[in-house]
């Protein structure tokens, strides 16, 4: 989202994903979709998932049982949330870095190579 939304950040997502290695869980999408679906409507949801897929990346649309099980792990042990444990779980089976921008995954700290982008901003926080 910070690569399409050209958030904080956006410059150092574009070069992750300008490798072939990089690697983008099948939860990303969903993510994205979703989010996108509920702020923007069908077609830019629609939109961006087949950018997404036209991205020279690696999209991780199979869990196998220890993917799964780590994930069930994080889930257990360190309170994420669904999706960002089964992010997090392909990520350590797949000896990747971490890129996120999301506060709850400070909970993963140190489990593996973590990378976090510029957090957005609350409005009206104080």
């Amino acid at each position: 989202m910070a690569f399409i939304e050209d958030e904080a950040g956006a410059d150092r997502v574009e070069q992750a994903l300008g490798r072939p290695t990089t690697l983008v869980p099948w939860p990303v999408l969903l993510e994205t979709h979703y989010v996108t679906l509920q702020e923007r409507g069908q077609a830019e949801a629609d939109r961006r998932i087949a950018l997404i897929k036209q991205l020279n990346v690696n999209i991780a649309w199979d869990m196998d049982e220890s993917t799964l099980l780590t994930a069930s792990r994080l889930k257990a042990e360190r309170r994420v949330s669904l999706a960002d444990a089964i992010i997090a779980a392909f990520a350590i089976r797949g000896g990747a870095v971490l890129m996120h921008k999301d506060p709850e995954l400070g909970a993963l700290t140190g489990l593996l190579p973590i990378e976090e982008l510029p957090y957005k901003s609350s409005v009206g926080s104080s």
